[in-house]
């Protein structure tokens, strides 16, 4: 796709050398201070998409070793580990200031391509307003700067757009990019980490809330339109929560599905 979009410009990387690439983070997709884990994940992937011979990626997993610091120039270093007919497998690693940031463990595939049965199986999308009557995320809401709003536009479900109103945690709501770029399947990534954390439903405005891991299996190549989501807390222990989540696409069709454990910090 064309860098005329801001995704793609604020992603781009350029080779350095064999197996190394150079980007730089923009604060524009911050949390607070902290470049978005998603966007850091977006930025890994456009590297792997120019090494890796399959387009579409299949399943992402992300170590968050250290928080990634914005408005910086990045290192990514690749390392192919296998391609093969149907699958290519890589690593990656972002490097700020001499530090790893993100560790990255990749496949890549064709979802174009049929690679074996199908069945009538899949996850029906969630009730849901449409995006007129949702309510837009802001960041007083959520007591954070949120530099990321310049970028996407994302609505939340009435019920779950404020603070501690609910017995459960569960967020839910649409996303899109405000340039009107057509969501992809590296897109999927980043909007599998843009919404609240869950627990701000049931718990109230809460701190900081770093992912440890996330991993994102995108299933289909979305419809473009509004991308929706619903993400729930199935665990919260010492700090500690398990999330899971879905997106589908504006055909109602499940595109990606992701789990991260994340920590749940006490707001200062």
């Amino acid at each position: 796709m064309a860098e005329s979009f801001n995704f793609d410009r604020e992603t781009a990387v350029e080779q350095l050398g064999d197996g190394l690439w150079r980007g730089h983070i923009h604060s524009s997709w911050n949390i607070g201070d902290n470049p978005n884990g998603g966007y850091l994940v977006s930025v890994i992937t456009s590297a792997l998409s120019q090494v890796l011979p399959h387009p579409d990626p299949i399943t992402v997993t992300t170590h968050f070793l250290r928080p990634g610091v914005p408005d910086a120039d990045c290192d990514i270093k690749v390392e192919v580990i296998r391609t093969g007919r149907t699958l290519s497998t890589a690593r990656a690693s972002l490097i700020q200031e001499g530090k790893t940031r993100l560790e990255v463990l990749a496949g890549f595939g064709d979802l174009s391509v049929r690679a074996g049965r199908d069945a009538p199986l899949t996850i029906p999308p969630s009730a849901l307003p449409p995006p007129d009557q949702c309510i837009a995320r802001s960041g007083e809401t959520q007591g954070v700067v949120l530099p990321i709003l310049g970028r996407l536009d994302t609505r939340l479900h009435p019920d779950h757009a404020r603070a501690g109103q609910l017995p459960v945690a569960e967020i839910s709501g649409w996303n899109r990019f405000v340039d009107d770029r057509p969501p992809d399947t590296r897109s999927l990534l980043l909007f599998t980490d843009t919404f609240p954390p869950s627990p701000f439903s049931m718990l109230g405005v809460i701190g900081w809330v770093p992912t440890i891991e996330l991993t994102v299996h995108v299933r289909r190549r979305p419809a473009p339109g509004w991308i929706q989501a619903r993400l729930h807390c199935e665990d919260l222990h010492q700090g500690r929560m398990v999330e899971s989540g879905a997106l589908w696409d504006s055909n109602g069709d499940l595109v990606a599905q992701c789990r991260q454990i994340g920590l749940v910090m006490d707001r200062n």
